[in-house]
């Protein structure tokens, strides 16, 4: 069987290095801009309380604690996505993040609303993914650490 040519994305090591500079910094630019709207568009309303948190998590049913929780986790993981040694793992962790969002959204609120946390958890996949020998290091720095 004769190999199929790879048509992976232009970020994989094959890629030319202006090519891949590029797309680096698009990636950083998305980035910054997932960072910025998970901290201010959906972290800091739920610490500040707003009618709409608290009323969706009312609607989940967990109580008002797990939307602390869930505000500390995007502020943790949008801090994490403009650290470069700790992007890979926060965008690792984002992803799960989302999967409880998409399955939130189907089985307890609006369905149709379960598209955009399935459209940020691609995004933060690709980010995983392109950072994943800088989180390779990091976990292998904590596992073993230099003397």
């Amino acid at each position: 069987m004769a190999a199929i040519p790879s048509t992976a994305p232009a970020l994989s090591q094959d890629a030319p290095q202006g090519a891949r500079r590029t797309l680096r910094k698009v990636l950083w630019g998305a980035q910054i801009l997932l960072a910025v709207f998970l901290f201010a568009g959906s972290a800091l309303p739920k610490f500040a309380g707003q009618a709409d948190a608290v009323r969706t998590f009312e609607e989940i049913g967990w109580g008002q604690w797990f939307r602390y929780v869930t505000g500390a986790v995007e502020a943790a993981g949008a801090v994490g996505l403009v650290v470069p040694r700790l992007a890979g793992l926060a965008a690792a962790g984002l992803v799960g993040l989302m999967a409880g969002a998409v399955a939130t959204q189907l089985l307890v609120l609006d369905a149709p609303w379960a598209a955009l946390p399935a459209a940020f958890a691609v995004l933060f996949a690709v980010i995983a993914w392109d950072r994943r020998a800088g989180s390779r290091d990091l976990l292998r720095s904590l596992v073993s650490p230099r003397r």
